[in-house]
């Protein structure tokens, strides 16, 4: 029996599925889970399903007990943010899914668009002030501490693939690489989503829609923060030497900015200083790791790869004391005259 027809059974004897002739469609997603788009008569919604083994060139292996941790972070933060994240429609925790409404085929993915170089630093905003909303409202609760307990999950799916990976790869960089996993998994903050990037953000108009939350953990918040920032980075180099977005739209620098001024902003003065401080290295560990982890981008040519393990290699050992200074130095080298002379 294929995998989806398997799959199609499940939910027809759990009463989640009734017309004979129901389908399910496989969508785009990431590497971890299955996703479907369930077609059931008249009606449409979207299932996932947590997979033990990632879809990735190394061997990578994961609790799929995630699955539940995603729906019940998609449940916190659709009641806080009403629209934030799809609804959830139903869920089995012995076979390991959920339901969610589909929201339909005019939503665009981030991660397209700003591929496609149109960078916004309006969307850059809301998704600081998502983000920053989510941190600020979560701080301190012993009882959301309690319920995404699940450092060992985040440990799999992030810690092991993307630092210490890394830093087994990087010998020279391995200390700081192995202290920082170290630093971030012994912190609790916040609720972390831990896969805050532009492919899991949908966006129609003024609406934005996260999605893909299943390494959701009560954490450290500058890991979302470096995360999401990280793609902002890359996506600039990717285009580099052109300067997407124009004047009118402010490029990838902007970009950064804005999304740094609006998470700042719901934030303390205090806690946003905290934030700040911790944030540059591991955004540089993110930038190498996006290269040499287990997950490497897909987009980026060999010289630029190169690129990336020369900058890094160079600033990681004493990192600039600023999110602004290291914007600064990243563009000015990816706009230069030399950097334009070797990937132009």
């Amino acid at each position: 029996m294929r995998q989806t027809d398997e799959f199609l059974e499940v939910l027809r004897r759990n009463g989640h599925v009734c017309d004979p002739q129901a389908r399910l469609v496989p969508m785009a997603g990431g590497v971890s889970s299955e996703i479907y788009l369930v077609e059931d008569g008249t009606r449409k919604f979207v299932v996932k399903r947590a997979l033990a083994k990632l879809k990735v060139k190394d061997d990578w292996f994961a609790d799929v007990g995630r699955n539940r941790s995603e729906r019940e972070y998609m449940e916190c933060v659709g009641w806080m943010i009403p629209g934030a994240v799809p609804q959830i429609l139903f869920s089995s925790a012995e076979d390991g899914y959920f339901g969610m409404e589909y929201l339909g085929e005019d939503f665009l993915n981030w991660k397209s668009a700003l591929l496609e170089g149109e960078f916004s630093a309006v969307h850059a905003g809301l998704a600081g002030r998502i983000l920053g909303e989510i941190h600020r409202r979560t701080a301190g609760d012993e009882g959301l501490r309690k319920q995404f307990d699940t450092t060992q999950i985040f440990h799999q799916i992030r810690m092991e693939p993307y630092l210490l990976t890394t830093g087994k790869r990087h010998p020279a960089l391995r200390s700081l690489f192995d202290t920082e996993a170290q630093r971030i998994e012994s912190t609790r903050e916040a609720l972390v989503h831990g896969d805050f990037s532009p492919k899991n953000i949908l966006i129609r108009g003024d609406r934005m829609v996260l999605l893909d939350c299943e390494v959701a953990w009560y954490g450290d918040p500058v890991f979302d923060v470096a995360f999401f920032l990280n793609h902002l980075f890359l996506k600039a180099l990717h285009h580099a030497p052109r300067r997407c977005g124009g004047e009118e739209m402010h490029g990838g620098d902007g970009m950064i900015d804005a999304f740094w001024r609006a998470y700042a902003e719901e934030r303390s003065a205090a806690e946003a200083q905290l934030i700040e401080k911790r944030l540059v290295p591991l955004l540089l560990m993110l930038l190498l790791a996006r290269v040499d982890g287990k997950s490497p981008v897909e987009y980026l040519s060999a010289s630029k790869q190169t690129f990336i393990r020369a900058f890094v290699g160079k600033h990681l050992p004493s990192p600039p004391e600023s999110l602004q200074a290291l914007r600064e130095i990243w563009f000015k080298q990816i706009l230069s005259t030399e950097f334009i002379e070797v990937h132009a």
